[in-house]
């Protein structure tokens, strides 16, 4: 009880509290996609089924598209009305995608797909809204709690997705995208208990001149952060987006391909809890290097069977090595900018990001369906490589730097 009072009179970690739970809602909408969209999909489409993840695809092509206008807006706008049109589009990719499945119109779950990236390319920033608050030493816990959101989205997003699946029947999938709308306005209500300075305001409390974006792009540690964020997030999309469809075509059903995804998101969730201690304890780097190592296990398991433990096991693995990079990867960011500059490089890093797993998303469905599951692991391989030597690379590089005169 003295814990929560003291986290109540803190404003840094009061919002922290409700972006993490802001964060849960919004990864219910991001899980139960993942586990619906393709197979609602593959359900309308007709002998080419290598589109059904095209949804998907367009989640990713909203988030790239709507990610530097997002950071633009709220930096003009505030973090508090960019996160609430974050939660409008949310609504309206529910509606949409609903609509869809009534039509059996395989470009309205395109559509709601678009606005359903959208409505998260606001949501993403969360993170940074609470490392922005936070003191530099509080910034990885920070970002760590509130990506920690996710664990309540891991459980709860999967299982709403099996109750709902059946809800409008003999309208499959229909229910879930209901929740889409519902999750969506609990986020709203959620946003408006936080308490931001406003731009203006920041503005003031901020003396320091902005550099030109390339000479902050030229940093060593900018381009690990990036490469992480890029690499372990595309590999995690990769493997993701093609798992349930990999699983249907080795005859799993609706509810195993539902388990492996509800275990695939509270693993990508879950390593939040700690991962704040571990790089205040070890560094940055080691977490990169170790998310890595973790994600390419996760593609060595995958080509070793087709089991359901294989596919339980694997996502499991590209879970936690996701949250490893992706953290580590956004954690290392917050350490090569000013106040004046974040907007503009929190920006470029979410839009490679984004761009990435749009690729990834893209080419999972074309890649399953043309050349297998096989051919999607072994590409994930190079890519956790050159994660791992780059974080290796710099913490040597930063270790031998010498040491500031007394």
């Amino acid at each position: 009880m003295q814990t929560l009072t003291v986290w109540l009179n803190d404003p840094v970690r009061r919002n922290v509290g409700v972006l993490a739970l802001a964060q849960a809602c919004f990864l219910c909408v991001q899980t139960m996609g993942i586990a619906t969209t393709p197979l609602a999909a593959h359900a309308i489409l007709g002998v080419d089924k290598s589109l059904a993840t095209l949804p998907i695809v367009m989640v990713h092509a909203g988030l790239m598209l709507t990610t530097i206008p997002a950071s633009l807006l709220m930096g003009r706008w505030g973090r508090k009305t960019g996160f609430t049109i974050g939660g409008l589009l949310g609504v309206a990719s529910g509606v949409v995608s609903l609509v869809g499945v009534y039509e059996q119109a395989f470009w309205m779950l395109c559509v709601g797909g678009l606005l359903q990236g959208m409505s998260g390319a606001f949501a993403w920033y969360f993170r940074f809204a609470a490392a922005d608050m936070a003191k530099p030493e509080f910034r990885g816990t920070a970002i760590s709690l509130v990506m920690a959101g996710g664990v309540i989205a891991g459980i709860v997003g999967p299982q709403t997705a099996k109750y709902a699946v059946d809800w409008l029947s003999p309208i499959l999938f229909a229910g879930v995208y209901v929740m889409f709308a519902v999750y969506s306005i609990l986020m709203i209500g959620l946003i408006q208990a936080l308490r931001i300075p406003s731009p203006k305001d920041e503005k003031v409390e901020s003396s320091e001149p902005a550099r030109p974006f390339f000479e902050i792009a030229r940093q060593p540690a900018y381009l690990v952060a990036v490469t992480s964020s890029m690499f372990g997030y595309g590999v995690m999309t990769l493997i993701m987006s093609a798992t349930p469809l990999a699983m249907l075509g080795c005859g799993f059903g609706f509810g195993d391909s539902a388990t492996v995804i509800q275990a695939h998101v509270v693993a990508m969730f879950l390593p939040a809890f700690f991962v704040g201690p571990l790089i205040q304890r070890f560094g940055v780097l080691p977490i990169i290097a170790t998310g890595a190592a973790v994600q390419l296990a996760c593609a060595l398991v995958n080509l070793s069977g087709i089991a359901f433990s294989n596919f339980l096991i694997a996502n499991i693995l590209v879970g936690i090595g996701w949250n490893l990079t992706f953290i580590g990867g956004t954690t290392l960011l917050t350490s090569t900018y000013r106040q004046s500059e974040r907007s503009k490089v929190q920006a470029s890093h979410d839009f490679m990001v984004y761009a990435t797993t749009a690729l990834a998303a893209g080419l999972s469905g074309i890649l399953q369906v043309n050349v297998g599951w096989s051919v999607i692991n072994m590409a994930a391989i190079p890519l956790m490589l050159i994660v791992f030597t780059a974080a290796v690379m710099l913490a040597i590089a930063q270790s031998r730097r010498p040491l500031p005169a007394e």
